[in-house]
C-alpha cells in the first residue's frame, strides 16, 4: 500500500468523473460588455480532469454526466469525444423553448490590471436535475474503476446533486476504487437554495466517503469548517497556514490520505507566482515556485489535480507526483480554454526544471 491508499493495479478505466458539462464563452481580453465575438471551450471540473488525464497522459478515462439532445449539446459530446473521454450520460430532450439546457459560464480573461470577471447561466441546467438512480454504478463498476472523482461545485447546484455524489462514492468504494473531491467552494452557487449551512451538511456527507481532498485553506474552512490558524500566512505561497489544518480535517475525516492545493499569488492578471502542496498519508510536500505569463487562468487548478492523480496512479514517489501535477498546472495556463494542449513529455521535461527555450 503506498501512499496510504490501495490502488487498483489495472482496470477497464483508470479514472471516472462525476459532474457537470459546460461551454464557457470567452471573449478573450475584450469584457462582455464590448465583446462582438466568443470561443467557445468545453468544461466542467470534473470533466477537466477526465480530460487532461486522457489527453495528455494517455490514461483511459470516462465521465458520467447530464446530456441534453440539441445542438449545444452536440457541441459538447464532440468535444467530450475528441479528448479521448468515454461518455456516461443521462440524456435529456430539449423543449425548444427553455431547455434542459447545458449550462453556459461566461469568463473573460482580463488584462494586466484588470481582473478576469465570471459569471453563469445555469438556468434549468440539466446537470442540476441529475439524481441518485439515473446510473447504472453496478455496470459502470463492474467493468473495473480504478480512481472515482467529483467536485463540489457539482454538488452544490442542487439538492439531488450532493446525493447522487453519495451514492457514487459508496459504489465506488465498494468496487475498490479511490475516490476523491475537490471542494471548489462557490458561495454564490450554495446561496441558491441552501447557503452555507447546507454547504457543510452535504460536504460532510461526502467526504466521509473520500480517500483525496482537493482544496485549499478557504476550501477547509468555507465547505468543511475546519477553524483556520491562529496566525495568518505572510504570503499566498506560505504553505504554513495549509498544513496547520490538516490535523484539524484528518481528526474530522480520518478515512483522508491525502489532502492536496495549489499556491497562487497574484501580481497581475497576466503574472502569477504558482507553487503547490499536498499532504501525503502524514508527510507534506512543496514544490518550488514558478513564475507564470497566464494566458488563461481557468483550468490551473484541475490542471494540477489531474497530473498529481496520473502521478498518483502510475506510482511515482510522493515529491514526484505532486511536481508533476504542478507543472501541468503551470502549462495549462498557457493555453487558451479549460483542458490541456500539453504533452506528457512537455510535462516531465518543466517538472524536471526545463525552459522556455525553443525546441527545435
Amino acid at each position: 500500500m503506498k501512499y496510504g491508499l490501495n490502488i487498483l493495479p489495472e482496470g477497464a478505466l483508470d479514472f471516472l468523473s462525476l459532474g457537470a458539462l459546460v461551454h464557457r464563452l470567452d471573449p478573450g481580453v475584450i469584457p462582455f460588455r464590448k465583446a462582438t465575438e466568443c470561443h467557445i471551450h468545453v468544461s466542467g471540473g470534473e470533466f477537466n480532469c477526465a480530460a487532461n488525464l486522457a489527453d495528455c497522459f494517455g490514461l483511459n478515462t470516462g465521465v458520467a454526466s447530464a446530456m441534453v439532445d440539441y445542438p449545444i449539446g452536440e457541441l459538447i459530446a464532440e468535444r467530450v469525444k475528441a479528448m479521448g473521454v468515454k461518455p456516461f450520460y443521462k440524456r435529456f430532450k430539449h423543449n425548444g423553448v427553455n431547455g434542459p439546457n447545458m449550462a453556459a459560464v461566461y469568463s473573460d480573461r482580463g488584462q494586466g490590471v484588470r481582473a478576469p470577471v465570471v459569471f453563469y447561466n445555469r438556468c434549468n441546467e440539466a446537470g442540476a436535475q441529475l439524481k441518485p438512480g439515473d446510473f447504472d454504478w453496478p455496470a459502470i463498476f463492474g467493468q473495473g474503476v480504478r480512481w472515482f472523482h467529483s467536485g463540489g461545485i457539482f454538488a452544490a447546484l442542487s439538492e439531488t446533486t450532493g446525493e447522487l455524489i453519495i451514492e457514487g462514492m459508496k459504489a465506488a468504494k465498494a468496487a475498490g476504487a479511490i475516490t476523491s473531491f475537490d471542494l471548489n467552494y462557490r458561495a454564490k452557487l450554495w446561496n441558491i437554495w441552501g447557503g452555507h449551512d447546507k454547504a457543510l451538511s452535504v460536504l460532510a456527507r461526502i467526504v466521509e466517503h473520500c480517500d483525496v481532498l482537493v482544496g485549499n485553506e478557504e476550501d477547509l474552512q468555507m465547505g468543511l469548517g475546519i477553524p483556520g490558524p491562529e496566525v495568518a500566512a505572510k504570503s499566498k505561497l506560505d504553505p504554513s497556514t495549509f498544513f496547520g489544518m490538516i490535523d484539524k480535517v484528518v481528526a474530522k475525516y480520518p478515512k483522508v490520505k491525502i489532502v492536496a492545493t495549489t499556491l497562487r499569488e497574484v501580481h497581475s492578471t497576466n503574472r502569477h507566482s504558482w507553487g503547490a502542496v499536498a499532504w501525503i498519508d502524514g508527510k507534506t510536500y512543496v514544490t518550488p515556485t514558478a513564475e507564470l505569463d497566464v494566458l488563461d487562468r481557468v483550468g490551473g487548478g484541475d490542471g494540477y489535480a489531474s497530473g498529481f492523480f496520473y502521478g498518483l496512479l502510475t506510482g511515482l514517489e510522493p515529491d514526484e507526483a505532486v511536481r508533476l501535477g504542478w507543472a501541468h498546472g503551470a502549462l495549462l495556463t498557457t493555453f487558451p480554454g479549460d483542458t490541456t494542449m500539453a504533452t506528457v513529455d512537455m510535462v516531465k521535461a518543466f517538472a524536471k526544471g526545463g525552459s522556455a527555450r525553443i525546441q527545435r
